[in-house]
C-alpha cells in the first residue's frame, strides 16, 4: 500500500527536466537508495537483434549483495539487465533467465566493462580492461523489444517502479556508449584505450550527446 510520502517522493522522482550530454562527466550515486536513478533516452528504438554496451564502473560495495548495473525494461518483461551478482560473477539477463561470467570483481577503482551480443548466433562476451571473457551462447534466435525505459542505480521490478535499496547501485558510472551491432575486440580495445574518436559513436547511446534524466539523490560531477 503506499503512504503519503511514497507517493509523494514518486511524484519528485519523476519530475526532473531532460538535460542533453554527460562528454567528461561522472554519475554518482552516493548511497543506497529505493528512489535515486538516471533514466536514458535512447537514440533509437531499442529493437535489438545484436548490441555492444560499455560502460566504466567502480563502487565501494562488496560482500553478499546484488548491485544492478544497467537496466532496460518494457511494461510486461525486464528486456536486457546486467548485475554483479551475490556471488561476485556478473551475469547478463534477456527476458528471464541469466548468463553468468567470472570477471574480476568490482571494486573502488573504475574498471571499463563492455558486453557483446549477437542474436544470429547466441555469442555473448564480456570485455573487462581491455580483455575479453570465454564466448558463452545465449538464446539464439532471440529478440530485444522496443518501447521501454533504460534506467543507471535501479532495477524496476515493475514498470519505472518497485525498486528495492538493497539491489541499487552505489559508486561511480560514466562512459555509458551503446550500438545496435557487434564492436570487433580491437575496436572495444580502443575505446579501452581511450582513443574514442577512431570508434563509431554509439548510435543507441553517445555518452557525449545522451538525454538524461536524473531522479533522486544522483551526483553529476567532472571526471577529474
Amino acid at each position: 500500500m503506499l503512504t503519503p510520502v511514497t507517493v509523494l517522493i514518486s511524484v519528485l522522482c519523476f519530475s526532473s527536466a531532460t538535460e542533453v550530454g554527460l562528454n567528461g562527466k561522472v554519475v554518482l550515486f552516493p548511497y543506497e537508495t529505493d528512489f535515486s536513478f538516471v533514466r536514458l533516452l535512447p537514440q533509437k528504438p531499442m529493437a535489438l537483434s545484436a548490441f555492444t554496451l560499455c560502460m566504466q564502473v567502480g563502487t565501494e560495495l562488496q560482500g553478499e549483495r546484488q548491485i544492478i548495473l544497467f537496466a532496460y525494461r518494457t511494461n510486461s518483461t525486464d528486456e536486457l539487465n546486467v548485475w554483479r551478482e551475490k556471488d561476485g560473477r556478473i551475469s547478463f539477463y534477456l527476458g528471464g533467465d541469466a548468463v553468468f561470467f567470472h570477471l574480476t570483481s568490482l571494486s573502488t577503482f573504475r574498471a571499463h566493462l563492455c558486453l557483446t551480443w549477437d542474436s544470429s548466433t547466441g555469442l555473448t562476451a564480456f570485455h573487462m580492461d581491455g580483455r575479453r571473457t570465454v564466448r558463452q551462447v545465449y538464446k539464439p534466435g532471440h529478440q530485444i523489444q522496443p518501447g521501454g525505459t533504460v534506467l543507471l542505480g535501479q532495477d524496476p521490478d515493475t514498470y519505472l517502479g518497485n525498486f528495492e535499496e538493497t539491489q541499487s547501485f552505489v559508486g561511480e558510472i560514466t562512459d555509458v556508449n551503446m550500438w545496435d551491432f557487434v564492436l570487433s575486440r580491437a575496436q572495444i580495445n580502443t575505446l579501452y584505450a581511450n582513443l574514442k574518436r577512431r570508434v563509431p559513436h554509439g548510435n543507441i547511446f553517445d555518452w557525449s550527446s545522451v538525454q538524461y534524466e536524473t531522479h533522486g539523490n544522483v551526483m553529476i560531477v567532472q571526471d577529474d
